[in-house]
């Protein structure tokens, strides 16, 4: 075979991440992007064979219908031609880091509180996947990753009947339908699965975490497959006995050999892990101490150091009895009956693996495709379209599948039919009323119902600044939940009424009912009607704010003209009058003389009465 080491014209391939059964997977450059990414390569040798090629195909249809932050995301799918032969190839995210193999491996004892953090974070990944119709079918170590910050990422969804984890597969085949070690009871009985089977697998992934073992080793696949289905695990305390009774607990439900016993989701399983962290009681019983004795063999003590890996126990001798011939027939019966039960499971599994029932086919999935893409995929399938129904959904676009039964994976007859549900978009909302409201507090209102809400103003509206007006779609209308409404509110503005002819009076009143405060100047004219408007600023039909003030001009009657009154004549300027002669002045009077003084005479004296 010619190395490639350039795909689909943009993926430069670099050094090999890691193999599985049926796929080789490198570490690649996106030119196009400058992003590292890991391409997945289907095996060349198995390139030409169309069972292989349609379940490498399922793969990049499963993994590319799933977008979460514990799944590691798909990003293109392509084919290329290699000698001759098409080999497809997934483009996915390229996570640093190391698998939960790697890290066991390692012989790294984990602490029981980090192996349920784990397990918390792949069962979140499960049950977005489960919500999508996906059962992962092959949990375990290899297909886990921790990131360098601690963050889970699960691989390989879709593949569990095309994936072998090269040391422990069912058979020898190409065909497997998981890793025999973390098998469910039903996958090991050649079973239809759901999503309880990953529940199951699951459980033996925290047991190991918590043990450093899986719950049941064997010298083949076919003889783990038979433990799986009959024989009861010991609980992971008596591996180490730090590992508290409610991970005891957690674990020995979800490895119940009956789906219905079992946590009946992923959700279910992660709130009970959720409540063991938080140091509360857990919906599983709790295995009390004493009853863990019972799981003990008779001659094994139990050792008292924690481990964090473990060898398979050593096979139990026969127990002598009366004697060496009974001894071995014993021994011959019970062999005999174990070798034909082993070959009945492994030629069961065999022959559902490969052929299935001759009258059944894998459904293929068909989320998020368009009816007309499900109905050609089915045809390729030997299938039909069933029942096509419609449901509103917030997640998958309008038009495409967002369920299907029977989900993928599973058995159906062929020229069997498969109902799907197609997405008529996100849910229909009511537009409320919102006219005459404040346009903020319309927009609240909106915004809680999930619209997109823009807004804009209506400069022709005289409702007051801010009031709604309109509503486009119009209330009462039903849209889609996220449709963008557009608010249409008054920027109280107000039109300058024409009051231009009018007479004074009402001129003023109707600015003033209009909302505005008329400002009265007057003007001469004789072209007017005394009293009435002749102008106005701002001129009619303007928008201007409430409160505005418009001056009109008011004409006012010409005063008319007075007569003018005659001149009158000019008086006679009189002559001038002689100037008077100067009058002689007057000659001073002599002074007289004194008058001599009179001697004053006594006063008589009056008579006295006697």
């Amino acid at each position: 075979m010619t190395e490639r080491r350039f795909l689909g014209g943009r993926y430069d391939l670099g050094e090999v991440l890691g193999h599985g059964g049926m796929a080789e997977v490198r570490i690649g450059i996106d030119r196009r992007l400058g992003r590292t990414v890991a391409v997945k390569t289907l095996r060349h040798d198995l390139a030409t064979d169309p069972t292989f090629q349609a379940r490498f195909r399922r793969e990049a249809q499963s993994a590319a219908s799933l977008n979460h932050p514990s799944i590691v995301a798909v990003y293109d799918t392509g084919e290329e031609i290699i000698d001759g032969v098409s080999v497809p190839y997934i483009v996915m995210e390229y996570v640093e880091g190391r698998t939960l193999r790697d890290v066991l491996r390692e012989g790294r004892r984990i602490l029981p509180e980090r192996a349920l953090e784990i397990t918390a974070d792949i069962l979140d990944a499960l049950e977005y996947s489960h919500r999508a119709g996906i059962v992962h079918r092959d949990i375990k170590p290899g297909n886990v990753m921790l990131t360098p910050q601690g963050d889970v990422k699960v691989m390989d969804f879709g593949i569990a009947r095309a994936v072998a984890d090269a040391s422990a597969t069912m058979t020898q085949t190409a065909a497997v339908i998981g890793t025999a070690q973390y098998l469910s009871p039903e996958q090991a009985r050649g079973e239809t699965v759901d999503a309880r089977s990953d529940i199951y697998s699951t459980g033996c992934l925290l047991y190991e975490l918590l043990t450093g073992r899986p719950p049941f080793v064997g010298d083949s696949p076919v003889s783990v497959a038979y433990q799986h289905v009959r024989e009861e695990p010991r609980p992971p305390s008596m591996l180490d006995p730090e590992v508290p009774p409610v991970a005891d607990a957690i674990t020995l439900k979800a490895l119940q050999k009956k789906p219905i016993d079992r946590y009946q989701s992923a959700a279910e399983m992660r709130e009970d892990i959720d409540r063991a962290l938080a140091g509360q009681a857990v919906t599983a019983p709790v295995v009390p101490v004493d009853a863990t004795a019972r799981f003990l063999p008779p001659d094994e003590p139990m050792d008292p150091q924690p481990t964090a890996q473990w060898e398979p126990p050593p096979e139990e001798e026969p127990e002598e009895d009366e004697g060496p011939d009974r001894a071995r027939k014993v021994a011959y019966v019970m062999l005999a009956i174990s070798i034909l039960f082993v070959l009945g499971v492994a030629a069961f599994i065999g022959y559902r693996t490969l052929f299935g029932s001759a009258n059944t086919v894998t459904t293929p999935t068909l989320l998020n495709r368009t009816q007309e893409e499900a109905e050609r995929i089915l045809a390729q399938n030997d299938l039909r379209l069933g029942e096509v129904r419609t449901e509103a959904s917030e997640t998958v676009p309008e038009g495409l599948v967002m369920s299907q039964h029977p989900a993928p994976g599973d058995p159906v007859e062929v020229n069997g039919t498969v109902d799907i549900t197609i997405s008529s978009g996100q849910p229909e909302v009511e537009i409320p009323e919102v006219v005459g409201m404040q346009v903020d507090e319309a927009r609240a209102l909106l915004e809680s119902k999930g619209f997109e809400v823009t807004d804009r103003e209506d400069p022709e509206s005289d409702e007051p600044e801010g009031t709604v007006v309109a509503v486009e779609p119009e209330e009462g209308e039903r849209v889609p939940a996220g449709s963008e409404v557009v608010l249409i509110y008054s920027s109280g503005l107000i039109e300058v009424p024409d009051v231009v002819g009018e007479d004074q009076s009402d001129a003023e009143r109707r600015l003033e009912r209009a909302g505005f405060r008329p400002r009265p100047i007057f003007r001469t004219t004789s072209d007017a009607s005394p009293g009435t408007v002749i102008e106005q600023t701002p001129s009619a039909g303007q928008r201007r704010e409430r409160g505005t003030t418009v001056t009109i001009v008011i004409a006012a009657a010409p005063q008319p003209e007075p007569e003018p009154e005659p001149e009158p004549e000019p008086e006679p300027e009189p002559e001038p009058e002689p100037e008077p002669e100067p009058e002689p002045e007057p000659e001073p009077e002599p002074e007289p003389s004194p008058s001599p003084t009179e001697t004053p005479r006594p006063t008589p004296t009056p008579p006295q009465e006697g």
